[in-house]
């Protein structure tokens, strides 16, 4: 069984949330976000804390999982931790700071939502807007760190599911099936319809 965890990258150890717990921590947060490569909808993030050494099977980096698998870890999240944030901001707010920055206030969003207050955060990347709280960046945090993994795991089900109502609004752009992403047939839309409402215009692929 083991040897199948391993192959399927399900995280199995709490390695950096053990050594905070050991240290004294008790409200660790993971944060990871959604959407920063789309040319439509917002960026999502979000921000969870698990009780002490709670270990849910099957916490893998989101982008790996089914949308099946997604969508029932993301309510099994929802049920076991003790906290959970999301933070969104609109294509609108991306276009006027950029998507990194853009990024960095949807981090902040999701963490202010937390309850209670997290003493540590581990930031799933290289960069992370420094705030009150102490925190670790983690590159390919969400493959290596089972609370940025868990994280990632929310604020992906919450985009998608922001998506799916766009996809109501514009159903040329099939964001069903592309969720804003830049694939060929969206590509396509764009050139034949022309922009949304909730296009990025500030992404320059745009102009091709």
């Amino acid at each position: 069984m083991n040897s199948e965890k391993n192959i399927d990258n399900t995280i199995e150890h709490l390695t950096f949330e053990n050594e905070l717990w050991k240290n004294g921590m008790r409200f660790i947060a993971g944060v990871d976000e959604a959407g920063r490569g789309p040319l439509a909808g917002p960026v999502v993030a979000a921000a969870v804390i698990f009780p002490r050494h709670l270990k849910l099977d099957g916490i893998k980096d989101s982008k790996l999982l089914s949308s099946k698998k997604r969508y029932e870890l993301y309510e099994i999240i929802k049920s076991k931790a003790l906290s959970i944030g999301i933070g969104i901001v609109d294509n609108n707010v991306i276009d006027e700071i950029n998507i990194l920055n853009a990024t960095f206030r949807a981090m902040h969003k999701a963490i202010d939502e937390l309850i209670p207050t997290p003493e540590f955060l581990l930031v799933d990347g290289p960069y992370f807007a420094e705030i009150n709280i102490p925190a670790k960046k983690i590159v390919d945090g969400d493959s290596r760190c089972y609370t940025i993994a868990a994280a990632s795991i929310i604020a992906k089900v919450v985009r998608d599911e922001i998506m799916l109502q766009y996809d109501k609004q514009y159903p040329e752009y099939k964001f069903a099936k592309n969720k804003g992403y830049g694939t060929r047939e969206h590509i396509e839309a764009i050139k034949k319809f022309g922009l949304t409402d909730i296009h990025r215009k500030s992404f320059k692929v745009h102009k091709k």
